[in-house]
């Protein structure tokens, strides 16, 4: 798995988490669904992401998300 498939897992993962936390526990919880796609859409326009840094620190692999 590389990079981009892992952190697309990984928002769609905590996007979905946080859906059932707000609706079993608190609607404070749709904050972080909020925080995912604010990142999601400056890593769009900027390339950075946080996530991918330390990925790559750990030694996942680049390359595109669908090759």
């Amino acid at each position: 798995m590389n990079i981009d498939r892992f952190i697309f897992a990984f928002a769609g993962i905590a996007i979905l988490l946080s859906l059932l936390l707000a609706h079993f526990h608190s609607a404070y919880w749709l904050w972080f669904s909020a925080l995912v796609g604010a990142n999601l859409l400056q890593s769009a326009f900027t390339g950075f992401c946080p996530i991918a840094k330390i990925l790559k620190k750990v030694g996942f692999k680049t390359g595109n998300a669908f090759n």
